[in-house]
């Protein structure tokens, strides 16, 4: 694989915005659980996150075909930086005297992090396309996922210890101040943007016609369609601030490493295959590798010690990590250049939103059934999503990733 310089200052970008919402994600739900003290406000958090991203996902999907790809990528950092201004009055108690309740002021925020999501995702996907060659694909997807969860490793790290001392406030800094050096990072990135013609499609047609092709192709809709349901029933790790308080009797410095304890996994599983990809039996491989993650979804929910419960999630990291880097690189071959930001965005509405609603969904079912029974009854429902996938889908069980390199782009 050839390493461009401008492939290194997309990975940089990503770190850096990747540390930027990782340190807002722990210290939103630290302090949002600290004010009600109830599972269900963090299942809100991810409510508040995912409404402005899912009535927003389809446009800029739209207009990263359209429009400048760097530009698009400055508004999505600009908009942490400004959530940063926003939560650090909020932590210093400023507008309590104004008789709004802070917790709803965190739902704003978190729902400023939606809408750049929105526009930050197929952007991403766009340019990687970009600055790598077709035979590339599977191993700079891999190098992606690296980068990425290694700043879900420490950025979660980086949080919980802010939050422990000195406080809320500098964790909310240190969200922004890495959202300003994923500013100067899109500065720097240099590289030949292709050039863009002008659709013949109005916004509305555009949209449907990147929907149409992705429900045409089985491959393509099935992997999105495992992704979101493993996701929405697995996303055990929006319950960890309630987790370790009522379970496991932790402090913030614990939360953090818990919510590091995955991406870890996937860091290893990631560094593997960026050394060794997969070419063979991928679409077997990413079903075997969700099974897996829906059954340490459950071995975590049945922990009652911070070791046990760190193991099993590192596990979730692996398979998450696999899977992630399997269907990454399917999605890649299989889109067309001109169509990347519309499907990219489409799979962000499949993937993306299904990380908020499972925290809702979470929320809700330990208000229920209590937080270690609805985790284990996620982890179940992820095998059964997998059995349906392995039935109903015979084109993505016995894909061959060899065989889309050869795929002529369209």
């Amino acid at each position: 694989m050839v390493i461009s310089r401008a492939f290194v200052e997309l990975m940089f970008y990503r770190a850096c915005l990747t540390f930027s919402y990782q340190i807002l994600a722990v210290t939103v739900g630290w302090h949002i659980y600290e004010l009600t003290k109830d599972p269900l406000s963090l299942g809100l958090v991810g409510l508040a996150e995912v409404v402005p991203y899912f009535c927003s996902a389809l446009f800029a999907g739209h207009a990263v075909d359209q429009l400048s790809k760097k530009r698009i990528a400055l508004f999505g950092c600009s908009l942490h930086v400004l959530i940063a201004l926003l939560m650090v009055p909020v932590a210093l108690g400023y507008f309590d005297d104004l008789g709004v309740g802070a917790h709803w002021l965190i739902y704003v925020g978190i729902g400023l992090a939606g809408l750049a999501r929105a526009f930050i995702r197929p952007t991403y996907q766009v340019i990687f396309a970009q600055v790598l060659r077709r035979e590339d694909f599977a191993q700079g997807s891999a190098i992606g996922t690296v980068v990425y969860q290694a700043a879900q490793v420490i950025g979660p790290v980086i949080g919980g210890l802010l939050i422990a001392w000195p406080g809320l406030v500098s964790a909310y800094l240190a969200s922004g101040l890495f959202a300003l050096l994923a500013i100067i990072a899109v500065g720097l990135l240099r590289y030949t943007e292709e050039k863009i013609t002008p659709s013949e499609l109005s916004m509305w047609a555009g949209i449907v016609q990147g929907l149409r092709f992705v429900f045409s192709k089985q491959i393509m809709l099935a992997a999105m369609a495992l992704d979101m349901f493993a996701v929405l029933f697995g996303g055990a790790v929006a319950m960890l601030p309630a987790f370790i308080d009522e379970i496991l009797r932790g402090s913030p410095e614990s939360l953090g490493l818990l919510r590091a304890a995955p991406a870890i996994g996937s860091v290893l599983a990631g560094a593997w295959l960026a050394r060794h990809p997969l070419q063979r039996h991928g679409g077997r491989a990413l079903l075997v590798a969700v099974a897996g993650f829906g059954v340490t979804v459950m071995g975590f929910g049945w922990s009652t010690s911070f070791w046990v419960a760190a193991a099993f999630l590192f596990l979730t990291g692996v398979f998450d990590g696999i899977s992630v880097v399997l269907r990454s690189t399917i999605l890649q071959l299989t889109t067309p250049d001109q169509m990347r930001g519309r499907i990219s965005a489409i799979n962000g509405i499949f993937i993306g939103s299904s990380n908020e609603i499972g925290a809702l969904e979470s929320g809700l079912a330990a208000s229920l059934l209590g937080l270690s029974t609805s985790i284990v009854f996620g982890g179940v429902m992820t095998l059964l999503v997998v059995a349906v996938c392995w039935f109903a889908a015979p084109k993505l069980r016995d894909l061959e990733l060899a065989d889309l390199h050869q795929v002529e782009k369209k």
